[in-house]
């Protein structure tokens, strides 16, 4: 059996009383759950209402009284749980920066969905709408700054084509002139000439060009028949024109306008294909 001490109401301390002691005064009103009591085996004085042991007495004595028992303080409200919906949104909305506004629609309307169902969370589903539409009205700024990076590598893309191309052409050109005493083929029927060793007809095409013909090159003409040791290793040998199949001639046949980002292909005796400025033409040589 437990003893303890007490502070009385006139905070004289009484004791060692036994809890059966303490019960009884409980119930005849001379304790109440803020009365100081230490239990012996207490370094501190605590409130009775702490004792565990004498809770069924106070409630007891309470009841008698016809005080409600003490109701327990009430939980804390749980925090709202915020949206997947709007988390999703955010996300989307800040992968608009590197996918260049490709998830911010997506973002967009998540957000819109999260605000209108989720109870917790607003404040990131506004977020993601937020930044999914600021990503969306950025759109059309990427792509006024991305176009003309795609249209000058689609450009330069198409020259390499070009350039390959002429090489074809070339070679086969070569090989036609091994085989007919190292001359060049004739002028006026070139493309005839070196159709068979070429292989494919589509090296005579070049995929900048918006003609139907079946070639986009034309032959210098003065090169007509001409053994390969007697002409100049720089002289024009290829060039880009609209002149069609066997097209042949001179500096009038080439195209006005550059069809690669101001470049123009030419290919030369010596078997090299270059790519020129306008300014680069007028040093170019036609004579053998």
């Amino acid at each position: 059996m437990a003893n303890y001490t007490l502070i009385g109401g006139d905070q004289k301390q009484y004791g060692p009383v036994t809890d059966e002691q303490l019960r009884q005064w409980i119930f005849d009103g001379r304790l109440n759950p803020q009365s100081q009591v230490k239990a012996e085996s207490d370094a501190e004085w605590r409130p009775l209402s702490a004792f565990p042991e004498f809770a069924a007495a106070l409630a007891a004595r309470s009841a008698a009284r016809g005080a409600p028992p003490p109701v327990p303080s009430a939980a804390p409200p749980l925090p709202a749980k915020t949206s997947g919906l709007a988390i999703t949104s955010l996300v989307l909305g800040i992968l608009g920066l590197p996918t260049c506004g490709l998830t911010t629609p997506f973002g967009l309307i998540l957000g819109v969905v999260a605000l209108a169902k989720a109870k917790g969370g607003r404040g990131v589903a506004l977020a993601g709408v937020i930044v999914s539409a600021v990503f969306l009205l950025m759109i059309p700024i990427f792509a006024a700054l991305l176009l003309p990076a795609f249209a000058a590598a689609r450009q330069k893309a198409q020259a390499i084509n070009c350039v390959n191309s002429q090489h074809m052409l070339v070679l086969a050109i070569k090989m036609y002139s091994g085989d007919n005493t190292n001359h060049f083929p004739p002028a006026a029927t070139w493309c005839d000439a070196i159709k068979t060793d070429v292989g494919s007809e589509t090296a005579f095409k070049c995929v900048a060009a918006n003609s139907s013909s079946r070639c986009d090159y034309a032959f210098n003409a003065k090169l007509d028949g001409m053994a390969e040791a007697k002409v100049a290793p720089d002289t024009v040998m290829l060039f880009e024109s609209d002149g069609g199949w066997n097209a042949n001639g001179g500096r009038e046949l080439m195209i006005g306008q550059s069809r690669h980002a101001r470049l123009f292909v030419v290919a030369l005796a010596d078997g090299s294909v270059q790519q020129l400025r306008e300014s680069q033409l007028n040093t170019l040589r036609w004579d053998p």
